[in-house]
Protein backbone atom coordinates (compact mmCIF):
# COMPACT_ATOMS: atom_id res chain seq x y z
CA UNK A 1 0.00 0.00 0.00
CA UNK A 2 2.63 2.46 1.06
CA UNK A 3 4.56 1.47 -2.45
CA UNK A 4 1.27 1.59 -4.89
CA UNK A 5 -0.83 4.25 -3.37
CA UNK A 6 -3.79 1.67 -3.56
CA UNK A 7 -6.85 1.33 -1.42
CA UNK A 8 -6.33 -1.45 1.07
CA UNK A 9 -9.51 -3.20 -0.71
CA UNK A 10 -7.35 -3.20 -4.39
CA UNK A 11 -4.68 -4.26 -2.37
CA UNK A 12 -6.49 -7.24 -0.54
CA UNK A 13 -8.49 -8.16 -3.74
CA UNK A 14 -5.01 -7.95 -5.88
CA UNK A 15 -4.60 -11.54 -7.67
CA UNK A 16 -1.50 -13.63 -9.33
CA UNK A 17 -2.90 -12.73 -12.58
CA UNK A 18 -3.54 -8.87 -11.93
CA UNK A 19 0.36 -8.81 -11.39
CA UNK A 20 2.81 -9.19 -14.14
CA UNK A 21 6.39 -9.92 -12.39
CA UNK A 22 8.31 -9.39 -16.05
CA UNK A 23 7.25 -6.22 -17.07
CA UNK A 24 6.66 -4.44 -13.09
CA UNK A 25 2.94 -3.92 -13.59
CA UNK A 26 -0.21 -3.79 -10.98
CA UNK A 27 -3.46 -4.55 -12.69
CA UNK A 28 -6.20 -2.52 -10.47
CA UNK A 29 -9.65 -3.78 -12.08
CA UNK A 30 -11.40 -4.75 -8.77
CA UNK A 31 -11.94 -4.12 -4.77
CA UNK A 32 -12.64 -6.50 -2.02
CA UNK A 33 -15.19 -5.31 0.51
CA UNK A 34 -15.67 -6.57 3.30
CA UNK A 35 -19.24 -4.70 4.91
CA UNK A 36 -23.04 -6.11 6.97
CA UNK A 37 -25.43 -6.70 4.23
CA UNK A 38 -28.43 -5.56 5.45
CA UNK A 39 -30.47 -4.93 2.11
CA UNK A 40 -33.48 -7.45 0.66
CA UNK A 41 -31.12 -7.75 -2.42
CA UNK A 42 -28.14 -9.81 -0.51
CA UNK A 43 -27.59 -12.38 1.90
CA UNK A 44 -27.74 -10.74 5.37
CA UNK A 45 -24.83 -10.88 7.61
CA UNK A 46 -20.91 -9.76 7.27
CA UNK A 47 -19.56 -11.10 4.34
CA UNK A 48 -17.41 -10.49 1.30
CA UNK A 49 -17.91 -8.98 -2.10
CA UNK A 50 -16.00 -7.95 -4.86
CA UNK A 51 -16.65 -4.31 -6.45
CA UNK A 52 -16.01 -3.40 -9.69
CA UNK A 53 -14.63 0.67 -9.80
CA UNK A 54 -17.55 2.85 -10.23
CA UNK A 55 -15.60 4.91 -12.79
CA UNK A 56 -12.98 4.40 -15.49
CA UNK A 57 -10.07 6.08 -13.86
CA UNK A 58 -10.55 2.92 -11.23
CA UNK A 59 -9.18 0.65 -13.69
CA UNK A 60 -5.63 1.55 -13.93
CA UNK A 61 -2.24 0.22 -14.15
CA UNK A 62 0.52 0.86 -11.43
CA UNK A 63 3.75 0.82 -12.07
CA UNK A 64 5.74 -1.50 -9.83
CA UNK A 65 8.55 0.40 -7.47
CA UNK A 66 11.86 -2.20 -7.34
CA UNK A 67 10.70 -2.98 -3.11
CA UNK A 68 7.28 -3.56 -4.07
CA UNK A 69 8.04 -6.18 -6.78
CA UNK A 70 10.48 -7.64 -4.25
CA UNK A 71 7.90 -7.94 -1.78
CA UNK A 72 5.69 -9.85 -3.84
CA UNK A 73 8.10 -12.41 -4.95
CA UNK A 74 9.11 -12.54 -1.12
CA UNK A 75 5.40 -13.27 -0.67
CA UNK A 76 4.95 -16.02 -3.26
CA UNK A 77 7.93 -17.58 -2.50
CA UNK A 78 6.92 -17.64 1.47
CA UNK A 79 3.60 -19.05 0.39
CA UNK A 80 4.96 -22.00 -1.80
CA UNK A 81 7.80 -22.69 1.22
CA UNK A 82 4.90 -23.16 3.56
CA UNK A 83 2.64 -24.65 1.29
CA UNK A 84 -0.10 -22.11 1.51
CA UNK A 85 -2.52 -21.10 -0.89
CA UNK A 86 -6.08 -19.54 -1.93
CA UNK A 87 -8.75 -21.47 -0.64
CA UNK A 88 -11.44 -19.17 -1.43
CA UNK A 89 -13.55 -18.51 -4.18
CA UNK A 90 -15.68 -14.89 -3.88
CA UNK A 91 -17.81 -13.49 -6.62
CA UNK A 92 -15.82 -15.79 -8.85
CA UNK A 93 -12.66 -14.36 -8.13
CA UNK A 94 -9.76 -16.64 -6.28
CA UNK A 95 -6.32 -17.12 -6.12
CA UNK A 96 -5.87 -14.02 -4.78
CA UNK A 97 -2.24 -12.64 -2.98
CA UNK A 98 -2.91 -11.81 -0.02
CA UNK A 99 -3.77 -14.74 2.45
CA UNK A 100 -4.45 -15.54 5.68
CA UNK A 101 -2.56 -19.21 7.31
CA UNK A 102 -5.94 -20.35 6.18
CA UNK A 103 -5.74 -19.78 2.42
CA UNK A 104 -8.86 -16.89 3.63
CA UNK A 105 -9.18 -13.39 2.21
CA UNK A 106 -7.36 -10.91 3.81
CA UNK A 107 -9.95 -8.43 6.65
CA UNK A 108 -8.90 -4.72 6.32
CA UNK A 109 -9.76 -5.09 10.08
CA UNK A 110 -7.26 -7.79 10.61
CA UNK A 111 -4.49 -5.42 9.02
CA UNK A 112 -5.41 -2.07 11.22
CA UNK A 113 -5.00 -4.82 14.15
CA UNK A 114 -1.39 -5.63 12.54
CA UNK A 115 -0.50 -2.25 12.33
CA UNK A 116 -1.09 -0.98 16.20
CA UNK A 117 1.01 -4.31 16.99
CA UNK A 118 3.83 -2.71 14.83
CA UNK A 119 3.20 0.64 16.55
CA UNK A 120 3.25 -0.42 20.11
CA UNK A 121 6.38 -2.48 19.43
CA UNK A 122 8.27 0.15 17.65
CA UNK A 123 7.45 2.28 20.48
CA UNK A 124 7.99 0.29 23.13
CA UNK A 125 11.75 -0.57 21.44
CA UNK A 126 12.30 2.93 22.01
CA UNK A 127 11.02 3.81 24.88
CA UNK A 128 13.27 0.75 26.45
CA UNK A 129 15.99 3.10 25.22
CA UNK A 130 14.98 5.70 26.18
CA UNK A 131 12.41 6.38 28.36
CA UNK A 132 11.93 9.79 27.52
CA UNK A 133 12.56 9.76 23.86
CA UNK A 134 9.63 12.19 21.99
CA UNK A 135 10.18 10.73 18.28
CA UNK A 136 7.40 7.82 18.39
CA UNK A 137 5.29 6.49 15.34
CA UNK A 138 1.79 8.04 15.95
CA UNK A 139 -1.65 5.82 15.53
CA UNK A 140 -2.42 5.25 11.41
CA UNK A 141 -4.40 3.12 9.36
CA UNK A 142 -4.13 1.33 5.90
CA UNK A 143 -5.37 4.69 4.57
CA UNK A 144 -2.45 6.71 6.02
CA UNK A 145 -0.11 4.65 3.81
CA UNK A 146 -2.17 6.00 0.47
CA UNK A 147 -1.80 9.24 2.04
CA UNK A 148 1.88 8.58 2.56
CA UNK A 149 3.06 7.37 -0.84
CA UNK A 150 1.06 10.61 -2.23
CA UNK A 151 2.81 13.08 -0.25
CA UNK A 152 5.77 11.46 -1.37
CA UNK A 153 5.00 11.27 -5.05
CA UNK A 154 4.99 14.96 -4.69
CA UNK A 155 7.92 15.77 -2.33
CA UNK A 156 9.68 14.06 -5.57
CA UNK A 157 7.99 16.44 -8.24
CA UNK A 158 5.86 13.69 -10.26
CA UNK A 159 3.55 15.64 -12.34
CA UNK A 160 0.03 15.55 -10.95
CA UNK A 161 -1.79 13.79 -13.53
CA UNK A 162 0.76 11.16 -13.08
CA UNK A 163 -0.88 10.85 -9.37
CA UNK A 164 -4.27 11.14 -10.38
CA UNK A 165 -4.15 8.50 -12.43
CA UNK A 166 -1.85 6.45 -10.15
CA UNK A 167 -4.82 7.23 -7.25
CA UNK A 168 -7.63 6.50 -9.76
CA UNK A 169 -9.24 9.92 -9.04
CA UNK A 170 -11.95 10.13 -11.85
CA UNK A 171 -11.44 13.83 -11.82
CA UNK A 172 -8.10 16.09 -10.58
CA UNK A 173 -9.64 18.65 -8.61
CA UNK A 174 -9.61 15.50 -6.59
CA UNK A 175 -6.38 15.39 -6.45
CA UNK A 176 -5.71 18.57 -5.60
CA UNK A 177 -8.33 19.24 -3.21
CA UNK A 178 -7.47 15.76 -0.71
CA UNK A 179 -3.74 16.93 -0.97
CA UNK A 180 -3.92 20.59 -0.76
CA UNK A 181 -2.01 20.81 3.00
CA UNK A 182 1.06 18.54 0.87
CA UNK A 183 1.01 21.46 -2.18
CA UNK A 184 0.79 24.04 0.73
CA UNK A 185 3.67 22.45 2.59
CA UNK A 186 5.80 22.10 -0.77
CA UNK A 187 4.96 25.98 -2.05
CA UNK A 188 6.50 26.90 1.23
CA UNK A 189 9.60 24.66 0.91
CA UNK A 190 9.68 26.12 -2.36
CA UNK A 191 10.02 29.93 -0.79
CA UNK A 192 11.61 29.03 1.31
CA UNK A 193 14.88 27.87 -1.59
CA UNK A 194 13.81 30.58 -3.08
CA UNK A 195 14.80 32.95 0.09
CA UNK A 196 17.83 31.56 0.22
CA UNK A 197 18.73 32.22 -3.38
CA UNK A 198 17.70 36.18 -3.40
CA UNK A 199 19.61 36.48 -0.03
CA UNK A 200 22.79 34.68 -1.56
CA UNK A 201 22.88 36.45 -5.10
CA UNK A 202 24.66 39.73 -5.22
CA UNK A 203 22.17 42.52 -6.03
CA UNK A 204 22.34 45.48 -7.82
CA UNK A 205 22.59 48.78 -5.95
CA UNK A 206 20.56 50.70 -8.01
CA UNK A 207 17.51 47.83 -8.38
CA UNK A 208 14.17 48.85 -6.55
Amino acid sequence: MIGTGSRVGEVTGLRWCDIDLDDGIIDINHTLVYYDHRDENHKKGCYFNVNTPKTEAGKRQVPMLSFVKEAFIMEKEYQQAMGVKCEVTIDGYSDFIFINRYGGAQHFGTLNKTIRRIIRDCNDAELTKDPDARVLLPHFSCHSLRHTFTTRMFEAGVNVKVIQDTLGHADISTTLNIYADVTKELKKDEFIGLDSYFTAKPRNQTSP
